[in-house]
């Protein structure tokens, strides 16, 4: 048998020092984010875990907020084995009809063989790849505790060691995050202490309250909840529903590729929200 012949630049020894695929069957990965997300702890709205069944073996992984058809299109054309997202595609009490935009997203699904994942609460509240973790890591808070039902508001001060106004704080929310915030209540106290939930945490707004925080990030809120803070005296600064939202799934994703040696690839779906 004739030898391979090699170029001088790639010698033998090379081939041990180059990364080698490695894979997971659909089942341990499964198992490991159900274990490692804590996901029986919660009560939620989403089905969380496994949602669409593809193929047995999982070499590589996409990533992204939500699993719209965009994401799906994207993670094909990836030839990626699973995606997992923050919103999935069933959530308990929505039509089960899968018909419209809903086939066409579970259509694709199935036609190429992708697994899809998807974790709301538990991916919010996890504390090393949380959404509220990574926010607060992004922001340089120093985090101290949480608050709420399943620990959803995280509370922190400031990483400058300063106290600033309202003003400052949403200039330094915006650069941040690298796009604009909207500072709906702006209060005359000098913000030190932080509570913030990402999404739609304008619902937990009263924690936060309860929490004595002098300031609440969150991704979007309702109408009612600008006034709760216009005259409880919190600081109400929204950031986005999906910009708040990108580092957690992401988070997810690298520790796939360090625990088993998957790809990953997180793709940003952009949204205004």
């Amino acid at each position: 048998m004739r030898s391979l012949d090699l170029p001088d630049s790639i010698q033998e020894k090379d081939f041990a020092l180059m990364p080698r695929a490695r894979t997971c069957t659909r089942a341990e990965l499964t198992h490991y984010l159900k274990d490692w997300l804590d996901v029986p702890r919660f009560k939620d709205a989403s089905y969380n875990g496994l949602q669409v069944a593809g193929r047995e073996t999982i070499a590589s992984v996409v990533t992204g907020v939500t699993a719209n058809k965009a994401l799906i299109d994207a993670a094909i054309e990836q030839r990626a084995d699973a995606i997992i997202v923050h919103h999935g595609l069933f959530w308990k009490g929505d039509d089960p009809r899968i018909v419209g935009f809903h086939r066409e997203r579970v259509r694709a699904l199935l036609e190429a063989n992708i697994n899809l994942y998807a974790y709301h609460l538990p991916l919010d509240a996890h504390p090393e790849a949380g959404n509220n973790a990574c926010l607060g890591r992004r922001m340089g808070f120093n985090a101290f505790g949480s608050t709420g039902e399943s620990g959803l508001v995280m509370l922190g001060r400031l990483g400058c060691g300063v106290a600033v106004r309202s003003q400052v704080f949403a200039a330094y929310c915006a650069r941040h995050f690298g796009r604009r915030v909207t500072l709906f209540a702006s209060s005359p106290r000098l913000i030190r202490t932080v509570a913030w939930c990402t999404g739609a945490g304008g619902s937990l707004l009263r924690d936060a309250i309860d929490a004595d925080a002098d300031a609440f990030v969150t991704g979007e809120i309702a109408e009612h909840h600008i006034h709760l803070a216009r005259e409880s005296g919190v600081t109400l600064i929204t950031a986005g529903h999906h910009a708040t939202e990108r580092d957690g799934v992401n988070a997810v994703g690298e520790q796939l590729a360090t625990h088993f040696g998957l790809q990953h690839q997180f793709i940003d779906v952009d949204s205004p929200l």
